[in-house]
């Protein structure tokens, strides 16, 4: 059973890397992967249905695993679940500068952490490939509109993130979003530093910077970083949801090290529900997909349209399960942004008050339910199934009852349902489709807020 409401972020573990690789199934946790030898198979619309480690924290949390359900031990065989993505992994996409073989040891299928390792590459330091080129040369002359012309503008903005802490150090990306020093990024570039070690912000034309964190969400896998200058130059920031499937985009970032590095592709897909990440440290993303290619060391870096502004921050990238960490290729053309619309929210909370508000609907949710929808479960403990007082008990909800859509969009899996609530504002008025003893009828409520710490 799960929760319907968020994790306690204070009480989160900082990864035991600079940028940890972490695996599980795509829609699904870490403990569910693809059998080895298994051929993988055309991914299905439908989210999978899995299991899912404890991240509730108190009756006011959002979606969490019931403490009194039971949990298969350590090593055992995950329960069937509905089809889906589960012969895929995402990778979060931040790079160590450790051998990749450190982390290879059993592959699941699905989400790997975005800071990945690489064999035979000093990321944090000088390597063989020579000095950074000087973004944009060249293309300046080149007309309006033109990716040469959005990279010349856009790469001055795009920064390389160096992390040393006892744990390890690591590399990723970020960008400036204003005149005061603030650099926006992944939380999981920075959170081996969250605790003690140093961050550095280096520009592309090689200046260097100690940063320290404004703020940071693993919730939304988001962070703030701030440095000292007065030199920088912001990205303009653009609107998500205005965003359309086929549109081009262009992602900026450092891949295993390489700055100013300027890859293409399109919008393949919106709302992807996306949940990398463990018990510790679950992201819930309501993801744009790109065939861009992203790779180990893009996290917290732009993904941009063709006006130069932010509709993205790159997260996430995909590859089929059973794959060696050591063999595998990199980008397969599966990549996945954090839309600029939650980001502005996430981060404008994040420099007032150095945490971020989580939407929730209190309730708990049945993970061991294989039927329509999401069911809400019984009560756990001293916690109800139906926080007293919250949006679901106000809207008349209750234990037993089917969730089937949010917002007229299909739910069949707790997690895309933690996702689509997630991607909306505190205090704004959602309508979820209810079946109970056979009957649907839909429901309205306005979503609470809950601290991130």
């Amino acid at each position: 059973m799960t929760e319907d409401s968020t994790r306690d972020d204070s009480g989160e573990r900082p990864r035991t890397d600079a940028q940890h690789t972490d695996e599980l199934d795509l829609f699904a946790t870490r403990e569910i992967g693809t059998a080895p030898g298994r051929a993988p198979m055309l991914p299905t619309p439908e989210p999978t249905r899995h299991a899912t480690p404890d991240w509730r924290t108190d009756e006011h949390t959002a979606y969490a695993t019931n403490p009194y359900a039971a949990s298969a031990a350590p090593g055992a065989t995950a329960p069937a679940r509905r089809g889906g993505f589960g012969w895929l992994g995402v990778l979060l996409i931040a790079g160590l500068s450790a051998l990749l073989a450190g982390v290879g040891g059993g592959l699941f299928g699905g989400w790997l952490g975005a800071t990945d390792r690489f064999d035979g590459l000093d990321l944090t330091g000088d390597s063989s490939m020579g000095a950074t080129p000087e973004p944009g040369a060249g293309a300046t002359t080149r007309p309006e509109g033109t990716v040469a012309n959005i990279a010349a503008n856009a790469t001055p903005s795009v920064v390389t993130i160096r992390v040393e802490a006892g744990t390890g150090d690591g590399t990723g990306s970020g960008w400036v979003l204003d005149d005061k020093g603030h650099i926006v990024t992944n939380n999981h570039v920075i959170a081996a530093a969250a605790d003690g070690g140093e961050i550095t912000v280096v520009l592309s034309n090689g200046k260097q910077s100690p940063a320290k964190i404004v703020g940071r969400d693993v919730s939304y896998d988001l962070a703030v970083l701030k440095v000292e200058r007065t030199d920088l130059t912001p990205l303009p920031v653009g609107d998500s949801s205005a965003v359309v499937v086929g549109d081009p985009v262009i992602a900026v970032g450092a891949p295993l090290g390489l700055e100013s590095t300027v890859t293409t592709g399109i919008v393949s897909a919106l709302n992807r529900p996306v949940t990398p990440g463990n018990a510790d440290d679950q992201s819930f993303i309501n993801a744009i997909q790109t065939d861009a290619a992203i790779n180990p060391g893009n996290s917290g870096g732009p993904l941009l349209d063709m006006e130069g502004r932010v509709i993205g921050i790159n997260t996430a990238i995909a590859r089929v399960a059973g794959t060696a960490i050591g063999g595998q290729s990199g980008n397969i053309g599966v990549g996945f942004a954090i839309p600029s619309a939650q980001m502005k929210t996430t981060v404008d909370q994040l420099i007032r008050t150095g945490k971020a508000e989580h939407p929730i609907i209190g309730v708990l949710l049945d993970r061991e339910y294989d039927g329509e929808g999401v069911r809400i479960g019984a009560d756990s403990g001293d916690t109800p199934a139906v926080t007293p007082g919250g949006p679901a008990a106000k809207a008349g909800l209750r234990a037993g009852d089917v969730i089937t859509a949010f917002e007229g969009r299909p739910i069949n899996d707790p997690d895309a349902l933690v996702v689509a609530i997630r991607a909306r504002p505190v205090g704004s008025s959602v309508t979820l489709t209810v079946l109970r003893d056979g009957t649907a009828r839909d429901v309205k409520m306005v979503l609470q807020g809950r601290s991130g710490d």
